[in-house]
């Protein structure tokens, strides 16, 4: 489904490509970051989620961001000691003051490069000024169909965000 509202269209207008957000970051895992299994730490991984998640709203905001909300996420498969944790991030959709960036995780075995996905999160970000007073965020341009469903799906998770932060049924 393409998103050809009028409000996509409005929000198309004088904005930034998601390309020009998109990011990717890589760490090697290390004991530190690990339980006593061999296996990283699922609250490191949320940590660098949060990260990889605001580096992509950063660069599209281009202002302080705080985050407001982490939708769910499940851990699929281990990242081992000696691994690479591959964290990739995009915006979906910017609202008014807040945006939506999807960040999906992956492991990587340095020797054979087999990449495993570990995990994927969707992440809420406000845009703030140093006063913590929150200012609106530059429209997102939709390049390609990819980008379309992306934005459609982040605006059927706000409302179920919303709904359960107001505590209301979803679409009421």
């Amino acid at each position: 489904m393409r998103a050809t509202s009028a409000a996509a269209r409005k929000l198309e207008a004088g904005g930034k490509p998601v390309s020009s957000s998109r990011s990717e970051m890589t760490e090697v895992v290390l004991p530190d970051d690990a339980n006593p299994l061999g296996y990283m730490l699922g609250g490191r991984v949320m940590h660098l989620i949060d990260i990889a998640g605001a580096i992509a709203g950063h660069r599209h905001a281009g202002s302080y961001l705080v985050t407001a909300s982490v939708d769910y996420l499940d851990f699929r498969n281990p990242i081992r000691i000696g691994d690479l944790i591959v964290l990739k991030s995009s915006v979906n959709r910017v609202f008014d003051t807040s945006m939506e960036v999807g960040v999906k995780v992956f492991s990587e075995n340095i020797l054979t490069r087999e990449r495993l996905h570990t995990s994927s999160a969707y992440v809420t970000y406000v845009a703030v000024d140093e006063n913590l007073e929150r200012h609106k965020i530059t429209p997102l341009i939709l390049e390609t169909e990819e980008d379309r469903r992306r934005w459609n799906e982040a605006g059927e998770r706000r409302k179920i965000r919303l709904a359960h932060r107001f505590k209301r049924p979803a679409g009421q």
